[in-house]
């Protein structure tokens, strides 16, 4: 594959990312002005603080690539690290692990003097 080749290549995809940017960007100042004004009376924004309102957004709630998947393969990702870990302990180290999640999981949902055994 020779340098143009690439060249080409690269421009398509910054190309493409500022149309991709700019017109997501247009279409979060369009609702925004569109909806907050009226609804709690909020302030009109321009172009450029809407990009930082998508950039916030990006930081708070979506991060930059790290952890990717749903929620539910993140619990199950960390439920099988717990019992990785779990195997690891004697078994009396495992009953002290149990005995004190048991203790700190307890107000979680039931009352705190009817705990239920945990289960391998």
């Amino acid at each position: 594959m020779n340098r143009t080749f690439w060249l080409k290549k690269a421009f398509k995809f910054v190309f493409f990312a500022a149309l991709f940017v700019a017109v997501a960007g247009f279409a979060t100042q369009n609702l925004w002005n569109w909806l907050v004004p009226s609804l709690f009376h909020g302030p009109f924004i321009s172009f450029g603080q809407t990009l930082g309102l998508l950039l916030l957004s990006r930081i708070l709630f979506g991060g930059f690539g790290r952890g990717r998947g749903t929620w539910a393969q993140k619990r199950r990702q960390w439920q099988q690290h717990i019992a990785k870990e779990v195997e690891t302990l004697s078994p009396d180290e495992r009953e002290k692990f149990r005995q004190q999640m048991q203790n700190r999981c307890a107000q979680w949902g039931r009352r705190a003097g009817a705990t239920a055994p945990m289960s391998n």
